[in-house]
């Protein structure tokens, strides 16, 4: 059955009488009238149903740099949502002050309302407008590590919409590392709330090319910053509590913030993140995150046999399997194919996900991973396994 609200009436055209060869001046007119309004209604039509792609601009001159950010703020400015590099991974960008312009970031997401953005800033006087009390921890963490993958929560200030904060009383705030997206934010004028540019739940992107595949045919603007530098998302650190908490590891880890910042009373042994009391304090604190279309799975082995052990015992044909190693790994596991990326986390966290990416690309039924060690270089590469194994 037709659903009314999804139908258009459409102007009925006027049937000549039998044996009439011609019309009237004045019929013909009225013919061409309804013509002309039944194709302005078909266009409304595909217009309302499809938006054109996304325009990817490059920036690997001066001048297209320029021109890819006087065209980001305009968008930005009009209150619209663009996709942005950062060093960590893309944003979809909004402006965080604009309570309906970061409500359109979680419907072209699909995010749930109760996981809060980070708000993105550029410089230490945009960021102190954004909280309501800046602690001296503060300064010493972002003289150590902004701009960077640091993400410092703070109470919220009266200015930042309830959408940011999934309506708790903190806000994650980041200066990123990102010249393009450094710029953006200088010309704009204010903060930008920026989560990863992709579909909730599925992998983040680390190129330009991720995003048009994931949200390209529904945002106007992808600028094309090349690839992320980091790779995974930023350090989440709560600086409401005492001692401070990691909500979200990344490749700033905790005995890097000790060093910083020795007195601060964080303990860099706590391999748990504490549970969330209220309304969620960072983004990626959902059990399932960052996952590839492919089952996925994290195992350890030593040799290949002991990895075909571990595959038959999962019941998987070596038909369709991905296995991504990063020291054992295997020399005769065919038809799986095998990649291999570094045994350096830094490196690992800069190829992961585009490798994931690429598995999904090539119709990878299920992807193994090599688990990673257990030390604190590794632990946020490790949190990002997890939540995409989930």
């Amino acid at each position: 059955m037709k659903n009314p609200a999804n139908t258009a009436s459409f102007p009925r055209v006027a049937r000549l009488p039998a044996g009439r060869a011609t019309t009237s001046p004045r019929a013909a007119r009225k013919g061409l009238r309804n013509r002309q309004k039944i194709r302005t209604i078909a266009v409304a039509l595909r217009q309302n149903h499809q938006q054109s792609p996304a325009e990817i601009l490059p920036t690997h001159t001066a001048p297209l740099f320029d021109a890819a950010v006087t065209r980001a703020v305009e968008v930005l400015r009009a209150g619209g949502v663009v996709a942005l590099p950062t060093e960590t991974v893309y944003g979809l960008a909004a402006n965080a002050l604009n309570a309906a312009a970061v409500q359109r970031i979680f419907e072209i997401k699909g995010r749930p309302a109760a996981n809060p953005v980070i708000v993105h800033i550029a410089g230490l006087e945009m960021a102190r407008r954004c909280a309501a009390h800046w602690p001296p921890l503060a300064d010493t963490l972002a003289s150590a590590f902004w701009p960077g993958p640091l993400t410092l929560v703070l109470p919220c200030a009266a200015g930042i919409p309830d959408a940011v904060t999934a309506g708790g009383p903190t806000v994650g705030i980041r200066w990123p590392a990102h010249p393009l997206m450094q710029a953006v934010i200088r010309k704009c004028g204010f903060p930008l709330a920026a989560p990863s540019a992709n579909v909730s739940n599925t992998l983040s992107p680390t190129n330009a090319l991720h995003v048009s595949r994931s949200l390209g045919d529904k945002i106007p603007l992808i600028v094309d910053g090349g690839q992320c530098q980091v790779g995974i998302e930023s350090t989440v650190l709560d600086l409401t509590f005492h001692p401070p908490r990691i909500l979200r590891p990344g490749m700033i880890h905790a005995e890097s913030l000790l060093a910083a910042a020795p007195d601060c009373g964080l303990r860099a042994t706590d391999h748990e993140m504490p549970d969330d009391a209220g309304p969620l304090r960072s983004p990626g604190r959902l059990p399932k995150h960052y996952s590839p279309r492919a089952k996925l799975l994290i195992l350890s082995w030593a040799d290949d046999q002991g990895l075909r052990t571990l595959l038959q015992k999962h019941k998987l044909d070596l038909q369709g399997i991905h296995i991504i190693a990063h020291s054992a790994v295997p020399a005769g596991i065919e038809p799986a194919r095998v990649s291999v990326i570094p045994h350096d986390p830094e490196a690992f966290a800069r190829a992961i996900y585009a490798e994931l990416h690429r598995c999904d690309d090539d119709g990878a039924r299920c992807i193994v991973v090599e688990a990673p060690p257990d030390t604190p270089p590794w632990r946020a590469i490790a949190d990002r396994l997890q939540r995409a194994a989930a």
